[in-house]
């Protein structure tokens, strides 16, 4: 690891955020060269995104997104759910083999063209941010004519 990159929470810290990092970048590289996805727009940027997104929600840092880091990024994106509802999204993008979401799940649900409701609601966020929904600078000035 480079002396001039200054990771918060020590060395260790930074070594398995560094670990994880590359790990990450490892499936992308095989995503790049998957012949399933090669007709993908984008591809690239779309999987540094997923990356960024991913990392920011495992919170252990073990490389999976276990029930507390999705509940996070449920009640992120503000559409907050039970732990009911979120063990039935976990089952939904891992098909139940595992309790907990892996990058390779994550990355196959976001890629792909079966719609689960975590990647409807990653999108929806998306969208969202791109859009503005308030317009810029102060209220028009109103007068009493004006009113209802």
């Amino acid at each position: 690891m480079p002396a001039s990159q200054n990771v918060q929470g020590g060395k260790t810290f930074g070594v398995l955020k560094e670990q994880q990092r590359q790990k990450l970048e490892e499936i992308n590289k095989e995503y790049m060269e998957d012949q399933k996805y090669r007709d993908e727009e984008d591809l690239a940027e779309k999987l540094e995104g997923l990356k960024n997104k991913y990392a920011e929600f495992d919170l252990n840092d073990q490389g999976d997104i276990e029930l507390m880091g999705l509940k996070r990024m449920m009640e992120k994106l503000g559409v907050p759910k039970t732990h009911l509802e979120l063990k039935k999204m976990i089952v939904e993008v891992t098909g139940g083999s595992s309790n907990t979401i892996n990058y390779r799940d994550f990355v196959k649900m976001m890629l792909g063209k079966r719609s689960a409701v975590l990647k409807l609601v990653l999108v929806f966020e998306d969208k969202a941010n791109g859009a503005a929904c308030k317009p810029d600078g102060p209220p028009p000035k109103r007068d009493i004519s004006s009113l209802p």
